[in-house]
């Protein structure tokens, strides 16, 4: 999908691929129409390491 040279430094959403004005505009859609699946987002990437896990310094 081409977008237009207009529309390059709009901030859009990655779910469903709506522009918005500003960031603040495109964190407010996020939150109330994609709010569960944000969340759920979050919490995977919150994860602890797993057992047996080597941590390389």
């Amino acid at each position: 999908m081409v977008l237009p040279l207009v529309d390059e430094n709009k901030p859009k959403c990655y779910l469903c691929h709506e522009g918005f004005e500003n960031i603040e505009k495109l964190r407010e859609h996020q939150k109330l129409k994609h709010g569960d699946i944000i969340e759920s987002d979050e919490k995977q990437t919150m994860r602890e390491p797993a057992p047996g896990d080597v941590t390389v310094f």
